[in-house]
């Protein structure tokens, strides 16, 4: 089996999870009584906390010999996390142990973009095709799991999420390779760990990158949280969801694998642009619940609201980090996009479905403004020039 198919089916027992609990935990939630603004509070808190969380937990990772060694924990960990959310112990419970479970599996994720980044720089190919499998079987996760709602129990979703938990863990050690965390395999210090995150928490031209693709991913976060309930107050079927969800991943996944000459061309900055304004569209033209094919044309804008945004962020990281704080510069990238901005965006979400519905979009039609500002400001920083 090639590398990038064994890192892609990785990616995949990952996604597989995500494709599952990112449009339909609030479906679970909401079958135990909590109100919108109660899920908006739980899944928004590991999201505030992940811009401490992430670094956190990336130093603890570049402690090990391996690379693929912590990731293999990870998985348990977050697996056992999903098995106790069953419990009906209430809010407070929930919330606690959703913070455990969705830190520890988010933060795979950029752990494991280290490992195939690396890989795909050393060995040639594009890091797109692996990551592209992930995305396949997100589109498979949240199609099926949609289909299987409308005939059975919400329960179905903290099964399925934990069962992938469980795959990861297995896949991390049979498929991840075998690639220390510094050359020749010897640990690293923690002093040597503290410096490098200092050195990136002090560059002002990394925290405007990380800060500015934070803005454009987390106003992602109404329709992360909320689209699912939105869509069935406008009469859609949770089927449909799946499907309308299924279609933006898939242009996702072609722009991928298949967009990559384009993509080096333009370059990272104007892709992070076109990505910012892609989502002012797209948010402000679904606060207004549009028709169901308008709805399915702004999905498919997902493919650079989403994945031109993401790319550009890790080129931009790559360049403006070194080997030795790599680990640190993805996480604190996926701790402000999907970690402090986005538990900002989710909470607020929550409150805004409550008080106005689908309007709440035009929320995050400013959010992704306020990140196109900072792209422009981007064109003026000499070492993304090269």
């Amino acid at each position: 089996m090639s590398q990038p198919v064994r890192l892609g089916l990785f990616y995949a027992a990952l996604f597989v999870g995500t494709g599952a609990s990112s449009p339909y935990i609030p479906v679970w939630f909401a079958s135990r009584g909590l109100t919108g603004a109660e899920i908006g509070l739980i899944l928004s808190a590991p999201m505030f906390a992940r811009a401490l969380t992430a670094p956190a937990i990336a130093m603890w990772a570049d402690s090990f010999r391996l690379r693929r060694t912590p990731l293999i924990l990870m998985g348990l960990a977050s697996a056992l996390a999903y098995g106790l959310l069953a419990a009906p112990f209430g809010f407070a419970w929930w919330f606690g142990i959703w913070f455990v479970a969705n830190t520890i599996l988010s933060t795979m994720i950029p752990l494991t973009d280290v490992i195939v980044l690396g890989r795909a720089r050393r060995e040639g190919f594009n890091y797109g095709w692996p990551r592209g499998i992930g995305s396949v079987a997100f589109i498979i996760a949240n199609v099926g799991v949609g289909l299987l709602l409308a005939k059975f129990s919400p329960e179905l979703v903290l099964v399925w999420i934990t069962a992938a938990a469980m795959l990861a863990a297995g896949c991390a050690r049979g498929l991840l390779p075998p690639d220390p965390v510094r050359e020749g395999g010897a640990g690293s210090r923690l002093a040597e760990r503290l410096a490098g995150l200092g050195d990136l928490l002090k560059d002002k031209n990394f925290m405007l990158v990380v800060v500015s693709v934070g803005l454009i991913q987390a106003a992602h976060a109404f329709y992360y949280s909320f689209s699912i309930l939105s869509w069935k107050q406008q009469g859609l079927p949770e089927s449909m969801t799946g499907l309308l969800w299924g279609v933006a991943v898939a242009v996702e996944v072609a722009f991928m694998w298949f967009m990559e000459p384009w993509r080096r061309r333009i370059g990272p900055r104007n892709l992070l642009m076109i990505g910012g304004g892609a989502a002012l569209i797209r948010w402000t033209v679904l606060s207004f619940a549009p028709p169901l094919w308008v709805v399915v044309l702004m999905q498919a804008l997902h493919t650079f609201t989403y994945a031109a945004t993401f790319l550009a962020s890790l080129q931009l990281v790559e360049r403006l980090s070194t080997p030795a704080n790599a680990s640190a510069a993805q996480t604190i990238n996926s701790a402000l996009s999907g970690g402090l901005l986005m538990g900002a965006a989710t909470i607020g979400s929550g409150w805004l479905f409550d008080a106005v519905g689908t309007k709440g979009y035009l929320a995050m039609a400013a959010m992704s403004a306020l990140g196109l500002v900072g792209a422009v400001r981007l064109y003026g920083v000499r070492r993304l020039d090269a």
